[in-house]
């Protein structure tokens, strides 16, 4: 959202683009000779929407703008100056999106959970944490903190599937396949791929494990490439803008796409499938954090390398985010050439600080299709997902961003759909 408003709010400096949710007008050509006026129009846009997004915060907001010299009590909607612009581009987002299937005020079929950004849809798993009835459908973990707390995972936000996309109409018109190798009567296909998935743990690089931590943070991934790609093309504020905006919309509306069909299929996750397959028989896998490689790991205490996420399997959201992201970035700065590295110093590691990795490592990605390659195995690295799940969650992701690209791109050429 807030991506949305600082595009919205420099629209008016480019020579033809028009905002998502706004058209205020075209500003003089002087203007953009600077920064100044279109970061103010940010920061205002910017506030308006965190204000709707989380009011409780609005101390926090104030500040944001006080740092910068600029007045938070300045309603202005005068669209000849950069505050005015500012904030009647985040009031359009604002009205926009605050009712758009999210339940981000709590007010969507208020029966029994009126929270904001409640579920309304209904969802509930058809297994516990504690048992596996169906051993084709997902199961909710139990997630310790290591100091004796736990708590039972929630499909987060099913209402997402529900949430009104910028690009598309209908989500079901991107599908996945049918997992069908997550369907326990189909034996073989159930057992292989979950031995993959314990095959592949057994023998995890220290590369491999950096990799799939890297991925599970999308901040580091999706959001420091863009920030590399920016500085690497020395990107205007303008061309940054445009493309945070193409990258997020690209998220927001693959999410949408993608959880409408976890949603649909509901698939088990590897370490529910490995408990119901072998129970407490010897496995070989890896062991926990230090524990390296186990050869007689009963199957029941084996978990993944990264903890499995709170929503069902299939297809792969990681996989398919990234898939997306490369196609709107390659697209949108013409080339597939990333040359992007990030460093990770000896031990490092988010889940085994100190021995992992052995030796400082960098890990190069050559291009945006590399980038999105190994951002998907990187999910059956970290054992969260089964292999079927990642091609199926980038074939979403690419055919999605295509549509992004086409979108954002007619509003920069200043034709709103």
């Amino acid at each position: 959202m807030v991506a949305t408003a600082w595009f919205d709010a420099v629209a008016p400096n480019h020579p033809t683009a028009v905002g998502a949710y706004s058209d205020l007008g075209r500003r003089p050509a002087a203007e953009s000779a600077t920064n100044e006026n279109m970061n103010t129009a940010m920061f205002y846009a910017a506030y308006r929407v965190l204000l709707s997004m989380g009011p409780a915060y609005q101390d926090t907001w104030d500040a944001m703008l006080l740092g910068v010299g600029l007045d938070p009590n300045d309603n202005s909607t005068d669209l000849t100056s950069a505050v005015g612009i500012g904030n009647a581009a985040g009031n359009a987002v604002v009205a926009a999106r605050e009712n758009d299937g999210m339940n981000q005020l709590g007010n969507v079929d208020c029966t029994y959970n009126c929270q904001p950004y409640a579920d309304y849809t209904g969802y509930e798993p058809v297994n516990s944490a504690c048992e596996l009835s169906d051993h084709s459908r997902w199961q909710p973990d139990i997630i310790s903190n290591g100091y004796g707390l736990f708590e039972v995972q929630q499909f987060v936000t099913p209402q997402l599937s529900e949430t009104t996309p910028f690009s598309y109409i209908n989500p079901n018109l991107f599908k996945a396949p049918f997992p069908k190798d997550s369907q326990v009567q189909n034996e073989d296909l159930y057992q292989t791929q979950a031995d993959q998935v314990l095959e592949v743990s057994a023998e995890l690089s220290d590369e491999q494990k950096i990799t799939a931590e890297l991925f599970d943070d999308k901040i580091k991934s999706l959001g420091f490439s863009i920030l590399h790609a920016t500085l690497a093309q020395q990107l205007s504020l303008m061309e940054f803008v445009q493309l945070d905006f193409v990258t997020n919309v690209v998220a927001f509306d693959t999410a949408i796409a993608f959880w409408n069909q976890k949603y649909k299929y509901d698939a088990v996750r590897p370490f529910s499938a490995i408990e119901y397959l072998y129970g407490h028989d010897p496995v070989t896998a890896w062991g926990g954090p230090y524990q390296g490689t186990v050869t007689d790991l009963p199957a029941s205490e084996w978990r993944s390398y990264l903890q499995s996420a709170n929503h069902p399997e299939y297809p792969s959201a990681s996989a398919s985010f990234c898939a997306a992201h490369a196609e709107v970035a390659s697209r949108f700065l013409g080339s597939d050439a990333l040359n992007w590295t990030m460093e990770v110093p000896a031990g490092q590691s988010r889940v085994e600080p100190g021995p992992t990795p052995q030796t400082d490592t960098d890990l190069f990605f050559p291009t945006w299709d590399d980038f999105a390659e190994r951002c998907g195995l990187s999910r059956l690295w970290g054992g969260v997902h089964f292999y079927p799940s990642i091609p199926a969650g980038q074939e979403m992701g690419r055919e999605i961003g295509y549509q992004v690209f086409e979108y954002t791109e007619e509003l920069i050429a200043g034709n709103r759909k």
